[in-house]
């Protein structure tokens, strides 16, 4: 009888100290057991820290491997060359290595995906070298019309081991979830890894540059605050558990912690479409650059708002349904087009090569309709 009085002291004391420090928590943010037992709590915070510090240890053992930096290497030419001392001599410029961007390995056959604008520009050569040190010729470079996507193939030497990322699943992420970046920061600094949280989904940027002569409009991005830098393009975005679920892709100019990925989901699409047909789905193709009149400037000229032609592709869809410079695209399908709703480029990029559109153009004051059947994009 006195070891059941015993138990039932110790069981209302305990309630009641838990029920104190529960009421002195909730009004006052006082942690009476924080104040008893300040080295658990201390282990507590201890152990978290270094579970997730070992996370990020882990994925990059994992997905470090599979990450590599992509060069670029000028052709060589030759120069006249003047010297005070010597005169005139015979040189030669160009032929510098230089890292450029960075991208993963997607199979051990030597698939490897990067930014398009990453490989741009045609006239390089380009090179591929993994972390343990090896470098590879790329053989081909493939680009997707309709994503800022490449795919390099290079050719592993006999004996070497590549191997791919896991490509996880970008259509249930969270804004706040923590993901891990890696890739050549500044095209100097190979496998920087760094980390951040999902700031925001649903993106729509601008890519590259206007004064590389690329830029593309990209929607449905992944935001992230991950330190990425320019040479990080390419590169994976990863999730606690080492599996990629973007492709960074640009930073926000003139800002901090803002950059962007393609997701992953964009990515595996294209890459089934490739492994299976050898190429990239094709980008339906009108052949028009155009200018989105906004409101005010449609009015001062007393012209309809939409897309204005400054060009016309020769022999393209545009110039074979009898399109001209100065005509004003404003609607396209019976719908009126207007940056708001994203401008003419979203409504095409909607559509496949073979579609026929149905565009309302506006011609020195007077209005017809004319029927276009878009093309597959070159390449």
């Amino acid at each position: 009888m006195k070891k059941v009085l015993i138990g039932i002291a110790v069981l209302v004391i305990v309630v009641a100290a838990v029920t104190t420090g529960a009421i002195a928590d909730r009004l006052f943010g006082f942690k009476p057991l924080d104040v008893l037992f300040p080295r658990m709590t201390s282990l507590n915070l201890q152990q978290r820290i270094v579970s997730e510090n070992s996370d990020v240890i882990d994925v990059v053992k994992k997905v470090g491997p599979s990450v590599v930096t992509v060069s670029a290497q000028t052709p060589k030419r030759a120069v006249i060359q003047f010297s005070p001392f010597g005169g005139f001599s015979q040189g030669t410029q160009g032929g510098n290595v230089q890292d450029i961007g960075s991208g993963f390995i997607v199979s051990s056959d030597g698939l490897i995906v990067t930014n398009k604008h990453v490989v741009a520009d045609t006239t390089l050569s380009y090179k591929v070298s993994t972390s343990d040190g090896k470098t590879y010729d790329v053989a081909t470079i493939s680009r997707d019309p309709n994503n800022d996507i490449a795919v390099l193939k290079i050719s592993p030497s006999t004996g070497s081991e590549l191997q791919p990322v896991e490509l996880g699943d970008s259509s249930g992420l969270q804004v706040g979830q923590f993901v891990i970046a890696i890739g050549t920061a500044l095209g100097e600094f190979r496998n920087t890894v760094t980390t951040g949280v999902i700031s925001g989904l649903g993106r729509g940027i601008d890519a590259g540059s206007s004064l590389q002569g690329y830029v593309e409009r990209l929607d449905n991005v992944i935001q992230t605050d991950a330190a990425i830098n320019p040479g990080n393009s390419g590169g994976p975005l990863l999730n606690s558990a080492g599996q990629v679920i973007g492709i960074n892709v640009a930073v926000a100019s003139g800002a901090n912690n803002i950059a962007f990925s393609i997701p992953i989901g964009t990515v595996k699409d294209d890459l089934a479409t490739f492994k299976a047909t050898g190429k990239f789905p094709a980008k339906a193709y009108l052949g028009v650059e155009y200018q989105m009149l906004t409101t005010q400037v449609a009015l001062l000229n007393q012209v309809p708002q939409g897309a204005y032609i400054v060009n016309v592709v020769a022999g393209s869809p545009a110039e074979k349904a009898g399109l001209e410079v100065g005509d004003v695209i404003f609607k396209i399908d019976g719908i009126a087009i207007n940056d708001a709703l994203g401008g003419m480029g979203k409504v095409v990029a909607g559509k496949k090569p073979g579609d026929t559109l149905s565009l309302d153009v506006w011609r020195n004051g007077q209005t017809s309709n004319i029927k276009v059947t878009l093309s597959a994009s070159p390449q």
